[in-house]
């Protein structure tokens, strides 16, 4: 294919930093202080606390160009549609929690209420979610465990196991939210970048794991106790390996069948999915088929299967949170808060994307922490998203959180009048239910293949987060992810991939030597390029890759030119013969009468011409390098130890009568060295320019005339 490509033609000198801002005046701004952004933060007037408002109540913007005619039928569609499948994993998710059924209709309900008016996405189905369920559940086993003392709270007098776990969870939630909430009002919604996609992935999947595990007791029929900490999952297994004979088998066959059944429907829901104006609720048919024959042939005494039992009718009075419960929890609650944000945001911006509107972190943190205390005040547990269940709100029609609100008024309908009807289901059926939906979450397993041909150091991110958080728990997987993520970029910035750039021929454009063979290397010039950040902790490797481009150390070049000097002077005072009167006017550069002075590394007594012919008992390193260029392009930021590190190197090469030029530095950086008192006798302004092509042309027109002959002519440049 011919690509037909423009000409341009630009006509000008060739500028260094300091001849440019001589033709071109710049403008010196005055930074603002920190004083500054205070009185601006704090100064208010109409337009801002108009935004301000509009800011914290999202609904009233979306309020006002709602189009009821376009909209409220599609809304109401998928309301109806979403609180079915929110109804059906409120009652799953509870069991991840270790809590009664019921109170995970209150999750479906009390935190979409608030949301509702603080949140900022218009398709995301506030509810329970898998895995800060389970992350909860973790916390309310190890204060309240199935068999044993519960932890000493004084809050558990008097209230039974279901109501203690019920009051652990609610506090746990409470505290979440307080973390969120204070996140939101301090404005480091930001801190979810540090959560990367890689991240995620493992995390979720090693939950899909502990999710699946956590639901053999219920599709098998076993009384496997809960268990916590660094391999819990290893010994929850071989709790459930060691009683597999007494497996129930009504309970097994009926969670297989509908498995099978929700599998297969699901798959066809997909593949389907532009025909189809909703997708089937297959949960919710086979939820009413089974508590229907469960009923019926009254599983409970006949076969012995365990059941959802007694469900709560209408809402509780509200609860204050144990502050012992807080104490006890703060370290699982903060990575919950994390979590839970993370993935909220992260469905959030996909849809805030395909849609074409914006969300706004800080206040989904506010929306979500003002949710969850709300809805922990009413004996719910942590809330967030799915990704299913708001892939249902949005592909069935919704457009605005009008839909969410309807859905959790089918929650409330459930609870207030028809919870009675759910009380034969058996709790295999709930468990069958969530571990169908792991699908997606174990999927990610796949990733492995794609990260380890393209990214190993994610591929290590990902594995390390996964295997963390599966053998040694959620909270401290997390972690463990993190931390190997820091790493990673850590790795990155202390070890870039240094390269020497050329020219390539007949353009001004430059890349690394390696990647082509029409190229242009001048003579004694050297350009090097770091990608990468210049601090402390790469300093001293930048130096190392340096030295290794040009091909010699000038440090040691410069102690054995040292060392050759006092030779020399010895010879000049002995009037050796070796040194003939035309000898001498080649090697020295300066008159011999300065050989007396003092002899040391930063000032040398004679300057000596290292090219010419030394006596036969003297040999140094010979440098072939008169001119070195450091492509400062993609260097951000250099702190105050690397600027030492850069100075010292730079008059190493200086003092070997090596030129050296630095070009498209940061304007920053520039202001940062020149407070720094990085410049002086050695190290000047002038060596600094624009732009790469700048200097190259620079160095060739002055060596060029050196030689006495013109530059443009020879260099194909």
């Amino acid at each position: 294919m011919v690509t037909f490509r423009k000409q341009y033609v630009v006509s000008r000198p060739v500028y260094s930093d300091d001849s440019f801002d001589e033709d071109h005046k710049k403008i010196y701004r005055l930074h603002k202080t920190s004083l500054d952004h205070l009185k601006a933060y704090l100064t208010c007037d109409s337009k801002r606390a108009k935004n301000a408002v509009l800011s914290f109540l999202p609904i009233i913007g979306w309020m006002r160009i709602y189009r009821v005619r376009e909209w409220l039928l599609g809304d109401v569609v998928s309301g109806i549609s979403t609180g079915m499948v929110a109804i059906m994993q409120g009652l799953a998710f509870s069991l991840l929690a270790s809590l009664p059924p019921s109170y995970g209709l209150f999750t479906a309900f009390f935190p979409m209420l608030t949301y509702f008016f603080l949140g900022t996405s218009r398709h995301i189905s506030v509810g329970s979610f898998p895995v800060l369920s389970l992350m909860v559940g973790a916390v309310v086993t190890r204060l309240v465990p199935e068999v044993g003392q519960p932890a000493n709270i004084t809050g558990f007098d008097g209230l039974t196991q279901d109501q203690q776990r019920v009051l652990v969870a609610s506090s746990v939630t409470f505290l979440m939210g307080i973390f969120q909430l204070a996140m939101g009002v301090l404005q480091v919604g930001f801190i979810v970048r540090y959560l990367s996609d890689t991240l995620v992935s493992g995390f979720t999947t090693a939950a899909a794991v502990h999710i699946l595990v956590s639901q053999l007791k219920f599709v098998l029929g076993l009384t496997v106790p809960g268990i916590n900490g660094p391999l819990a999952l290893i010994y929850t297994l071989e709790k459930v390996f060691v009683q597999i004979t007494s497996t129930n088998i009504c309970d097994l066959v009926m969670s297989i069948v509908i498995m099978v059944v929700v599998f297969i429907v699901k798959e066809l829901n997909d593949r389907y999915k532009a025909r189809l104006p909703v997708p089937i609720p297959i949960e919710v048919i086979m939820t009413i088929i089974a508590c229907g024959v469960s009923y019926g042939f009254n599983f409970e005494t006949r076969y012995d299967v365990e059941v959802v039992g007694k469900m709560v009718s209408g809402y509780e009075s509200p609860i204050a949170p144990n502050i012992e419960v807080f104490q006890e929890s703060a370290v699982e609650a903060f990575p919950i808060a994390i979590v839970g944000f993370a993935v909220a945001f992260s469905v959030a911006k996909v849809y805030s994307i395909k849609h074409d509107y914006t969300i706004d972190g800080n206040q989904e943190l506010i929306a979500f922490g003002v949710s969850n205390m709300f809805g922990a005040s009413f004996k719910s547990f942590a809330a967030s998203t799915a990704l299913s269940r708001t892939a249902v709100q949005e592909s069935s029609g919704g457009k605005t959180q009008i839909a969410g609100l309807i859905s959790a008024m089918m929650a409330m309908i459930v609870t207030m009048a028809l919870g009675f009807l759910l009380e034969p289901l058996p709790r295999s059926v709930l468990g069958a239910l969530v571990i169908v939906n792991l699908k997606g979450m174990l999927m990610q397993f796949r990733e492995i293949p794609y990260l380890l041909r393209k990214d190993i150091l994610e591929c290590v991110v990902w594995v390390g987060t996964c295997l963390g958080a599966i053998l040694l728990g959620l909270d401290i997987g997390l972690a463990v992810g993190l931390g190997l993520e820091l790493l990673t970029v850590v790795f990155r910035t202390q070890f870039p991939r240094c390269s020497v750039l050329v020219n390539i021929s007949g353009t001004n454009l430059y890349k690394d030597r390696k990647d082509y063979l029409d190229i242009f290397e001048p003579n004694g010039v050297k350009i090097f390029r770091i990608p990468s950040p210049i601090f402390f902790a790469n300093i001293e490797f930048f130096r190392d890759k340096l030295v290794e481009a040009v091909g010699f150390n000038p440090l040691r070049v410069l102690r054995k030119r040292n060392k050759a000097l006092r030779k020399i002077k010895k010879l000049l005072r002995k009037q050796d013969g070796d040194i003939s009167e035309k000898g001498m006017k080649d090697l020295f550069c300066m008159n011999v009468e300065d050989s007396d002075r003092p002899s040391d590394l930063n000032d040398p007594p004679i300057r000596v011409n290292w090219n010419a012919e030394l006596p036969a008992n003297i040999s140094v390193p010979t440098v072939d390098l008169h001119s070195l260029i450091l492509d400062f392009s993609a260097v951000s930021f250099l702190d105050i130890s690397a600027m030492k590190g850069l100075r010292t190197a730079l008059k190493e090469f200086v003092r070997v009568d090596v030129d050296v030029y630095i070009v498209s530095c940061d304007a920053y950086i520039l202001e940062k060295l020149h407070s720094c008192l990085f410049f002086d006798e050695e190290i000047l302004t002038s060596m600094f320019f624009p732009t790469l092509h700048d200097a190259v042309l620079h160095v060739l027109e002055k060596h060029q005339e050196d030689k006495g002959g013109t530059v443009i002519k020879d260099t194909k440049l």
